[in-house]
């Protein structure tokens, strides 16, 4: 049980972690600050946080556990905005989808005070932000990677494995670098794909025509297309370097279809395909376990 729960961003993966602890009657109380002065008083009419603070500052005095829900690229900045107030008696995580340069920001403005600061990414979220899509259930059943820094006291690390199992999800512990590498190949360089094929579709003289007869394969494939911009375009520049890496390999595999396709060979063709094939039939979201992980 938590007395205080200070969120710091009042949206979709803020917004459901605070109902999934007060269903799991993990909180007693949860103060809020968003930029948006009309987002926190969403927030607060939808019962999703019981009070607002003015600063992130003011949301973070007096809770023992503090979440950031911000954009990567506000987590310095972030972080600035709160430390004087961070002690050894609060659990402080984040939700971003890269690790590295969180924990490169945490180490530069906590200093000694980053053994509180245990991050965190759960694999969760919809294509519709905001708070008004926040859900209690947004993480039963789905993964969070903890990437714990070697400051991290035992007793903060425990409290956020237990946290996060509490509200129904299956926690992972990785290195950061591992992190960034895996979530590069598995979840930004798909995006950056889907971005591409879009605007390529899109963009063409009779792209609009082609539009209206695309089907549930193209919806499927698209689907991620319709994130949030500025989050992808942080997340993307702050891992850009593995993503460009997952890229060159994704360009050799295309390569390698199309050169096939242009020599005529269905045999070969086949056995591409036909190994893709196979191994998408027998995978199965969330195992085995994860290289790097424990």
């Amino acid at each position: 049980m938590f007395n205080q729960l200070g969120l710091i961003g009042c949206g979709l993966m803020g917004g459901s972690f605070a109902l999934a602890l007060k269903r799991a009657g993990l909180v007693r109380r949860v103060i809020g600050y968003s930029k948006s002065p009309s987002t926190t008083e969403r927030a607060k009419r939808l019962g999703v946080i019981d009070d607002i603070a003015e600063s992130a500052l003011l949301a973070v005095s007096g809770a023992d556990v503090v979440l950031l829900a911000v954009p990567v690229a506000a987590t310095e900045s972030t972080l600035r905005a709160i430390r004087d107030l961070v002690d050894d008696g609060m659990l402080v995580m984040d939700v971003g989808s890269t690790k590295r340069d969180v924990v490169d920001a945490a180490r530069r403005v906590l200093r000694e005070r980053v053994r509180s600061f245990v991050p965190a990414h759960p694999i969760a979220g919809k294509e519709l932000a905001g708070i008004e899509h926040a859900d209690a259930s947004l993480y039963a059943g789905r993964q969070v990677i903890l990437t714990p820094l070697a400051q991290n006291t035992p007793g903060h690390l425990q409290r956020a494995t237990d946290v996060w199992a509490a509200v129904g999800a299956q926690v992972l512990k990785m290195t950061p670098e591992n992190h960034d590498a895996a979530f590069a190949a598995v979840s930004h360089l798909p995006h950056l794909l889907a971005f591409a094929y879009f605007n390529a579709v899109v963009n063409q003289p009779a792209g609009r025509d082609f539009l209206s007869l695309a089907g549930p394969g193209f919806r499927d494939f698209t689907r991620i297309a319709a994130s949030n911009p500025e989050i992808w375009r942080d997340i993307l520049l702050a891992n850009r370097e593995e993503v460009m890496a997952q890229s060159r390999r994704f360009r050799a595999a295309l390569d390698a279809l199309e050169l096939v396709m242009r020599a005529g060979n269905g045999e070969a063709l086949e056995d591409l395909i036909r190994g893709a094939a196979e191994g998408r039939a027998a995978w199965q979201m969330g195992a085995p376990r994860a290289p790097g992980t424990r």
